[in-house]
C-alpha cells in the first residue's frame, strides 16, 4: 500500500479493556442483512466510447512520474509506472472493476473457481484457447508454476518485495488439458484472485538470474494489447506499441508513449501539444477549467498580475513615468516582462480550451498517522484524545468541495466505499468531541497549566547573550500552533516556569497558573503537551500543508501544540515516517481488493527481530494488537466470502479503537484530457482497458452511456 502522492503494516490491549467502560466498541456493520459497502462516493470519468466511433491509430503521450528502475512489479523499487506498464503488456487473471472488485478477465480466464476444499482447497483455472504469449508460445502451466517457485519465499536468490499468497501454495500442474492449470493450497487462502495478476513468463520467473536483473530494464516477452517497444532512461521515455499477436480487441491507438514529466511543468507541457493525458494538481485543474469555457481564452483574473489592485497599476504606472530615472527604468523593466508573462499565459490558456479535467477519487485514503512508539502517544488516551479532537468532516470538505467532488471521511482503514470490504467502523472511535478529548487528557494525567520543566538552552536563551538581559518577544522562531510550548520568561535561577501571567511576570518554582486559564498549554511531568508534525515541503504538497494547518488548530483547542517541520520530498517517507521520527504525519494507502493480504502489514503488532530492532514491517504508526494479528489470520483462511468480510470489518473496528492512524479523505483524482480522448482519464477503483483508448474519428462523438467494456461509472 502507498502516498504522496503516490501510492502512491505497540501496545497491546485486550478485548476487555476495549469494551469494559473505556471504549466501548458498538455492534459492528455488516451483521445485518443490509450491505454496508455501499458505493463508490464517485465514478469514473473517462469520456467512454464506443469503439466503432474511434479512429485506428495515433500515439497517446501520457504524463508520468518517472522511468521506473525496474518492469518487474514483484521487486520493492516498483512504482506506479510499473503498474501501468504491467496492465498494458502482461496476462492479469483478474482486474479491478468500477466498484474496486475484482472480476475474470475474460481475455485470459474461460473460468476459474474452487473446485475442492477437502483435504486442500484446489483452484482450477481454465485458460482462453487463443492466449499466447508474444513469442508464440502458449500461456499455460509452465508460467504459473515458475511465478509460484520465484514467488513463494523458499529460495532467498530472488529478489522478491513479497510472496504473500504464493507462501500457501503447495503444488501447480496441468489439468485435464494444457488450458488448465490446478493449483493446490497447503493453506486455506482467501484472496486466491489476486495471484497471478500480472503474469510473468516463465522466462523471467524461471530463474534468479532473469528475476532479479532480466526484467528489469526490458520485456522480451508479453502478452496483452501492447508490448514494450523501448524503454528510454535518458529521455524518460517508455513506448508501447501494438502486440501483432494479441487476440483480442486490437488496440486503437497505434502507440502509448509514457513520457516523464514533473508535476510542476505539466500544464506548460499541456500547452506546448507534447502531452495529451497528465495528473495534475488542483491549481492546473482551475486553469484548464476557465480555459475550456467557451468564448474564453483563459480569465486575466488568473494570470501575472492578477492580483495587482488599481492602485497598484497607477502606481506602477507613475513610477515607471517618473523623475527619478532609475527607479523609472526598474519599473519599466518588471512592467515589460509582467506584460510578456501575460502574454505567455494567455497562449497557454487558448491552447488548454483544447483539454478538459476528468475527475473522480483515487482508489486510496489520506490518513494522519500517530507514532505510538515514543512520546506522549504511547499512551492510548493521547491518540484518541487527538482523533477526539479532529472534525474529519470539515477536513473532507477542505480538499474536496473545492473540486466538485463528494466530500465525505473515510470509514474504514481497509477498503473504501462500494469495495466489498468496506463497512463505517468510525463508531469503534467516536467523532469529533472537545470535551470528551479533554477528558481523555485529563485521565492520561495531563493538566492545563501545569508546571513546565525548562530545558536548558531554553534557560540559556532567556538568559540572552553573555548573561545578558532575555529578549521579552516570547517567539522561538520555531513553527507551532497552540499555546507556546515555551510559555513566559523564566526567573533567573528558577527551574520551572509559569504558564498565563502577564508578559513578563515571574513566579516561584513550581507554581501553576490558575486553572481556568484556557490559553495555557497542558503539561505532564515539566513537560508541555506538544507533539511534531513532520510534513514533506515538496510543490505538490500544497494539500497536505493545508490540512496539517487545520488539524493544528484543532488540536489547540483541546490544549495540544504542534510544531510542524518540513522536510524533503525524498526524505520524508525513509528518513521520517519509516525510522519513527515524527509524531503526527500524512500519508496515504492505496485501498484494496484483497486487506487480508494486502493491508496486514500495515497494522500487524510489531515484534522484535533477532538483533534487537523492532520488525515494523509496513506499519509506521507502531501501534497493534495481538487481536487484531489474530483477525486477519482467521480472515485470509476463511473461504466463506460473507465470514471472511465480516472479520476484515471487526479487525478494521479494533484499529479504529486502537487510535494508531485516522483515515480522513479519499484522495483527488484529477486528470487532463485532450477532449477528443476517449475512454481514458480518471479511472477511479477500474483496471484501464488499453485497447479501448483513442481518439474520436472526426466528427463522431463520445457515448452518453458506458463503454463497450462495462468501465463507466456505476
Amino acid at each position: 500500500m502507498s502516498q504522496h502522492g503516490v501510492g502512491p503494516r505497540a501496545v497491546t490491549r485486550s478485548v476487555a479493556f476495549l469494551t469494559a467502560g473505556v471504549l466501548a466498541v458498538p455492534a459492528l456493520a455488516g451483521c445485518g442483512s443490509e450491505d454496508p459497502s455501499g458505493k463508490p462516493l464517485a465514478g469514473q470519468d473517462i469520456q467512454p466510447a464506443p469503439r466503432d466511433r474511434i479512429a485506428d491509430g495515433g500515439t497517446l503521450r501520457w504524463a508520468v512520474d518517472s522511468v521506473p528502475d525496474t518492469l518487474n512489479t514483484f521487486q520493492s523499487d516498483a512504482d506506479a509506472t510499473t503498474t501501468r506498464v504491467a496492465q498494458a503488456v502482461l496476462p492479469s487473471m483478474f482486474r479491478m472493476n468500477a466498484s474496486g472488485r475484482p472480476e475474470r478477465n475474460p481475455d485470459f480466464l474461460e473460468s476459474a473457481k474452487v473446485v475442492d476444499t477437502e483435504p486442500k482447497q484446489v483452484v482450477l483455472y481454465k485458460l482462453s484457447q487463443q492466449a499466447v504469449w508474444s513469442d508464440g508460445r502458449e500461456i499455460g502451466a509452465a508460467d504459473f508454476a515458475a511465478q509460484w517457485r520465484a514467488l513463494s519465499g523458499k529460495d532467498t536468490a530472488y529478489w522478491t518485495a513479497r510472496n504473500a499468497g504464493y507462501d500457501r501454495i503447495q503444488k501447480i500442474e496441468r489439468g485435464d488439458n494444457a488450458l488448465e492449470v490446478r493449483v493446490t493450497f497447503s493453506r486455506p487462502y482467501a484472496d486466491w484472485r489476486s495471484l497471478f495478476s500480472p503474469l510473468y513468463p516463465k522466462d523471467v520467473m524461471g530463474t534468479p538470474d532473469s528475476f532479479n536483473d532480466g526484467a528489469r530494464k526490458k520485456l522480451k516477452v508479453t502478452a496483452g494489447p501492447f508490448t514494450v517497444k523501448k524503454v528510454d532512461r535518458k529521455d524518460g521515455e517508455i513506448t508501447l506499441t501494438r502486440n501483432a499477436r494479441w487476440w483480442g480487441e486490437p488496440a486503437r491507438l497505434s502507440e502509448i508513449v509514457l513520457r516523464t514529466v514533473p508535476r510542476d511543468k505539466r500544464t506548460a507541457e499541456l500547452a506546448a501539444g507534447t502531452l495529451d493525458l497528465a495528473e495534475i494538481d488542483p491549481s492546473a485543474a482551475r486553469r484548464i477549467t476557465v480555459a475550456a469555457r467557451p468564448h474564453s481564452s483563459g480569465s486575466p483574473l488568473m494570470g501575472p498580475g492578477a492580483d495587482r489592485s488599481a492602485a497598484d497599476s497607477l502606481h506602477s504606472w507613475a513610477v515607471a513615468n517618473g523623475s527619478d530615472e532609475d527607479a523609472a527604468d526598474e519599473e519599466t523593466v518588471a512592467r515589460k516582462k509582467l506584460r510578456k508573462a501575460a502574454v505567455k499565459y494567455a497562449r497557454q490558456q487558448r491552447a488548454l480550451s483544447g483539454f478538459e479535467v476528468r475527475k473522480s477519487l483515487e482508489p486510496a485514503y489520506t490518513q494522519l498517522a500517530l507514532n505510538g512508539a515514543e512520546g506522549p502517544l504511547t499512551d492510548e488516551r493521547v491518540r484518541r484524545a487527538v482523533a477526539r479532537a479532529l472534525n474529519r468532516k470539515e477536513l473532507a470538505q477542505a480538499v474536496l468541495k473545492p473540486l466538485g467532488l463528494p466530500a465525505v471521511p473515510v470509514g474504514s482503514h481497509l477498503a473504501l466505499s462500494g469495495q466489498a470490504h468496506y463497512a463505517d467502523n468510525s463508531g469503534a472511535l467516536g467523532d469529533q468531541d472537545t470535551k470528551e478529548a479533554q477528558a481523555l487528557l485529563a485521565d492520561a494525567g495531563w493538566v492545563r497549566g501545569g508546571p513546565i520543566k525548562e530545558k536548558k538552552e531554553e534557560k540559556e536563551k532567556a538568559a540572552g547573550p553573555e548573561g545578558g538581559k532575555a529578549d521579552d518577544s516570547g517567539e522561538d522562531n520555531k513553527p507551532h500552533h497552540g499555546p507556546d510550548p515555551a510559555g513566559h520568561l523564566a526567573q533567573e535561577g528558577k527551574q520551572y516556569k509559569s504558564q498565563g501571567g502577564a508578559p513578563g511576570a515571574y513566579a516561584p518554582k513550581g507554581t501553576a497558573a490558575p486553572a481556568n486559564q484556557e490559553g495555557a498549554p497542558l503539561a505532564k511531568n515539566g513537560k508541555p503537551l506538544t507533539l511534531r508534525f513532520v510534513l514533506p515541503s515538496g510543490p505538490g504538497s500544497q494539500t497536505l500543508r493545508t490540512v496539517a494547518d487545520r488539524i493544528s488548530r484543532m488540536l489547540e483547542r483541546v490544549g495540544i501544540g504542534t510544531e510542524i517541520s518540513k522536510v524533503s520530498d525524498e526524505s520524508y517517507f525513509k528518513d521520517h515516517i519509516a525510522s519513527g521520527q515524527y509524531d503526527l504525519a500524512l500519508y496515504s494507502w492505496p485501498a484494496t481488493a484483497y486487506p487480508a493480504t494486502d493491508a496486514r502489514p500495515v497494522y500487524a503488532k510489531p515484534v522484535p527481530a533477532a538483533d534487537g530492532s523492532l520488525n515494523v514491517e509496513q506499519n509506521y504508526t507502531r501501534v497493534g494488537t495481538d487481536q487484531v494479528d489474530q483477525l486477519f489470520d482467521e480472515a485470509v483462511a476463511t473461504l466463506d466470502e460473507g465470514e471472511s468480510r465480516s472479520l476484515i470489518r471487526k479487525a478494521d473496528s479494533r484499529i479504529w479503537a486502537a487510535a494508531g492512524s485516522i483515515p480522513l479523505f479519499q484522495r483527488p483524482q484529477l486528470l487532463a484530457a485532450r477532449k477528443n480522448l476517449v475512454n481514458t482519464g480518471a479511472f477511479g477503483f477500474g483496471t484501464p482497458v488499453y485497447e479501448d483508448m483513442g481518439f474520436l474519428k472526426k466528427g463522431a462523438k463520445p457515448a452518453s452511456g458506458p463503454s463497450a467494456k462495462g468501465s463507466a461509472a456505476p
